[in-house]
Formats: C-alpha cells, sequence, structure tokens
C-alpha cells in the first residue's frame, strides 16, 4: 500500500479497492503465506467470485489487482513467478459509452439558474466539463492558478498526479469569470475554484449530485451522469472531424486502446455520410 501511495501515486479510491481485494483474496485461502499462493488458488478464487454472482466486470478488477500485488511481490523477490499471470480475465462486453447529443447539451448547460452565485457556479461547473473534457476528481482539485485565461488553457492533474495542458473555449471562461466576479469575496481559501457554500473545495460527491439536480431539470435521461459529459466531449470532437489521437491527448489516455471506445458511430453521423455518399441515397 505504501508502494501504491508513494510510486505509484494511486488515488485513495484505488487504495481502497486494492486492499479490499487483497483481503478478500487471502480470507478465501486461509491462509497469508504469499509464497505458497499457486495459479490454481488463483484460478479457484474467480470460480468462486462466479458462484457469489459476482459480476465480470468486478472479477475482471479484482484479477488486476492480484497480477498488480504478485508482480510487485517478484520485483521485491518474494516471489519468482506471478501465479496470477496465467489466468485468463473475463470475456467482457464493450458497452458504448453514455453521451449527450448537442440539444442535450443546451438544455443541460442552460438549466442553473444564474441569480445567486450559486447558480453561476454550477453553470460554470458545467460548461468546463463539457468544454475540456475532464474527470469531475480533476475538476474539483482546481485552483485559479491552473487557469490561463490569456493562452485559454487549464492545467489539469489526472491519474497518478500526472499532468496535461488542456485547451478551454471562451464560453466556459466566460461562465468562470462571472462566477468570479459574484462569488463571496472573503475565502478561507480564495485559491480553490469551485468553491462550496461552506467555502470548502467542492467534493467530487457534491458536484456529482448537482449534476443529477439539473439533469432532472433538463428533463433528461436519469442514468445520465458526471462521466458523461466527458463522452459527450469525446463524441462530438469525433463527429466534427477531430482525429484520435489528438482526443486521446486532450482525454489524458495512456493508451489509444481506451480511446478507441469512442469511435461509435452517432446514427446522425451514419445517415449525413450515407446521404453525402451513397449512390442511391
Amino acid at each position: 500500500m505504501t508502494y501504491l501511495t508513494d510510486e505509484r501515486n494511486a488515488s485513495r479510491h484505488t487504495r481502497i479497492n486494492y486492499g479490499q481485494d487483497l483481503r478478500q483474496f487471502f480470507a478465501f485461502l486461509g491462509h497469508q503465506r504469499i509464497a505458497a499462493v499457486s495459479a490454481p488458488d488463483v484460478r479457484r478464487f474467480v470460480a468462486h467470485l462466479s458462484t457469489l454472482g459476482a459480476a465480470r466486470r468486478t472479477i475482471a478488477r479484482k484479477l488486476s489487482t492480484l497480477r498488480s500485488f504478485f508482480r510487485y511481490c517478484c520485483r521485491e523477490e518474494t516471489l519468482e513467478h506471478n501465479p496470477a499471470a496465467a489466468v485468463p480475465t473475463p470475456r467482457l462486453d464493450k458497452r458504448l459509452p453514455s453521451f449527450l447529443d448537442e440539444h442535450q447539451i443546451g438544455r443541460l448547460l442552460a438549466a442553473p439558474p444564474e441569480r445567486k452565485w450559486q447558480g453561476l457556479r454550477d453553470r460554470a461547473i458545467l460548461e468546463t466539463l463539457y468544454s475540456t473534457g475532464i474527470r469531475v476528481s480533476e475538476l474539483a482539485g482546481l485552483s485559479l492558478e491552473d487557469l490561463d485565461e490569456f493562452s485559454g488553457t487549464v492545467v489539469i492533474r489526472g491519474k497518478g498526479r500526472k499532468e496535461r495542458l488542456c485547451p478551454i473555449g471562451g464560453t466556459a471562461l466566460r461562465a468562470i469569470r462571472r462566477y468570479l466576479e459574484r462569488r463571496p469575496s472573503k475565502l478561507r481559501k480564495p485559491y480553490v475554484l469551485f468553491v462550496s457554500q461552506k467555502d470548502t473545495r467542492l467534493t467530487v460527491r457534491q458536484i456529482d449530485r448537482l449534476l443529477m439536480k439539473y439533469v432532472r431539470q433538463a428533463d433528461l435521461d436519469p442514468s445520465i451522469h458526471a462521466h458523461s459529459l466527458r463522452h459527450s466531449f469525446a463524441t462530438h470532437l469525433l463527429d466534427r472531424g477531430a482525429d484520435l489521437r489528438s482526443v486521446q491527448e486532450l482525454l489524458g489516455h495512456a493508451s489509444l486502446s481506451t480511446t478507441q471506445i469512442y469511435t461509435h458511430i452517432t446514427p446522425q453521423r451514419l445517415r449525413k455520410v450515407y446521404d453525402r455518399t451513397h449512390p442511391r441515397a
């Protein structure tokens, strides 16, 4: 766990999940002797999870935890071989990410009332999420110094504390400016970009809740969640001709394969391509 914190810069959520997965695995084995673990032990654990009715994605995550843990043990020379390396990952169904079309995005962004500073803040939050495609956790960690209005960019600290520079659109910048002009002048932490009514940094959960409030107000699909704005950002860029490599950089994905889930084609785009190219359209 110290290695995850100090060397991998893993988030608190990741560390909690790793700890829970490892405790569950060794509780299943009934012993703590790492050197005695074998590939059949790992396969029995996977079968046990299936018997409990665990989802394939849950099993795949726990198996990934074990692979990572035993890889660490090999590096520390506690083990010679990784017993989880040869255990296959369950086949996962590919799910298209949920996203909003441009009309729905417009309804959502117009939902926050702008009579009070809190409404201006919420509008700025939604505009920033859609304008940059950043994760909610990344938005919650933003400070004023991360924003450069002159260049129209914002410094994002992503997973593993990796930094990237992301463009931010003029509409989002104007929304942020209006919010900053109206928010309370006396704050304990004036360097924080998005503050709560209690003068603290907004948490991920608070941002999720305010988003769901505006999803209901805009009469949108209740299954829409904060990550849907990130999906919408990527989908709309690709729909308008952006290349996949650029979208990968903007999203902060380490691997292009992660970004490829956004290459699904919307029905509207498919119709336009068909009408433009088919001789009998």
